[in-house]
């Protein structure tokens, strides 16, 4: 029994401690996505520990010290997207239509046949803007009956798994389709105005996730996020930018995106909303994500039912409430971040300036 606690304990312990490393490989980066995994891992360690083993042994208190440092650690970073943290974005109470704008986000799965479901989604909920991800030619075809109820639309039908379509109710301008960092993996971006006439400026993205099949770094991922960060914290009107990040809530790299974006996150204190993997309930994370200027307050956030993909698609109320600006507030950046930031886009040598505003 000793002998397993401490294979496990040491596995746990490597599990927290790889993240720790500024090194973009895959391996450790992918450490960023299970914390919520193994801080239950760790406490469940923790208990066998005080239950099996000899508390008069030395050994015992090492492993009971490593794990309960694992589990706290781990706790850290998970705890923010629990509903014992305090909101990051006040709750709205308008229900002006006017200052509204509701999303919903949709990694379809390119393989995935089943569009009915999404179209189902989308009359059920009427959400202002669809963004579909992973949408082919097929995908746009079968999505062409939405565009009755929703006449604005800019296409990026793509057979890579990076495709990308938007539908809106609402009219936008200066529409742009950008490859930022990598040749095949587009970015979607634009004006949209609101039933109030106010601008917003939308960012829509899916970059590439490190793994061994397709960034062997997460390098690329990270320039893409920290140079659209980059662009949008000079912007003094308001943004949202949503899409699969291919990254969790809690990562080094997503924190450092709210820091120098100055954004907010809308489940900070509501909860974690794992949109990935839709068929294995204990190894799901939040990759689906949305992020807004401190313009909005949330009405609601909701993740929807399965469409068939690999992915749950999240639906996002906002309301344009500007008077709550001062009342909110998100992670701060240090001299540091910045410096860390400029340096992420320099290593894949694109520029701020490359996002469209």
């Amino acid at each position: 029994m000793l002998i397993i606690a401490a294979l496990v304990t040491l596995l746990i312990v490597i599990a927290t401690v790889l993240p720790l490393f500024k090194n973009p490989h895959w391996i450790i980066r992918s450490m960023d996505f299970p914390r919520l995994q193994i801080t239950c891992l760790a406490g469940l360690l923790l208990c066998v520990h005080f239950i099996f083993l000899d508390l008069q042994e030395s050994v015992t208190w090492f492993l009971l010290v490593a794990s309960a440092l694992c589990f706290f650690w781990q706790l850290w970073w998970v705890l923010p997207y629990t509903p014992i943290w305090p909101y990051e974005v006040k709750a709205s109470a308008l229900t002006d239509p006017n200052q509204q704008l509701s999303i919903i986000t949709a990694n379809v799965l390119q393989t995935n046949q089943n569009s009915a479901a999404l179209i189902a989604l989308v009359n059920q909920y009427q959400p202002d803007i669809l963004v579909t991800l992973e949408s082919d030619q097929c995908w746009q075809d079968k999505l062409q009956v939405l565009e009755t109820q929703m006449p604005y639309s800019v296409k990026c039908p793509l057979d890579n798994l990076y495709g990308m379509h938007v539908y809106s109710r609402l009219p936008f301008s200066q529409e742009v389709i950008s490859y930022l960092v990598e040749d095949d993996i587009p970015s979607i971006h634009f004006h949209l105005r609101l039933r109030n006439g106010v601008q917003v400026q939308m960012h829509f993205v899916h970059p590439a996730p490190p793994s061994p099949t397709e960034n062997a770094e997460s390098a690329e991922r990270d320039a893409e996020l920290i140079t659209i960060a980059r662009s949008v914290s000079e912007t003094e009107g308001p943004v949202i930018v949503t899409g699969d990040l291919n990254d969790v809530a809690w990562s080094a790299t997503t924190r450092l995106f709210r820091k120098i974006s100055g954004l907010l996150d809308p489940r900070v204190g509501r909860g974690m909303f794992n949109t990935f993997h839709v068929n294995f309930p204990f190894l799901r994370w939040p990759l689906d994500h949305l992020f807004h200027s401190a313009h909005f307050t949330v009405q609601h956030i909701k993740r929807l039912p399965t469409i068939g993909s690999d992915h749950f698609p999240l639906y996002s109320m906002l309301t344009y409430t500007p008077a709550m600006s001062e009342q909110q507030e998100g992670l701060t950046a240090c001299k540091d971040d910045r410096e860390e930031a400029k340096n992420i886009s320099k290593e894949k040598n694109v520029s701020k300036d490359a996002v469209p505003s």
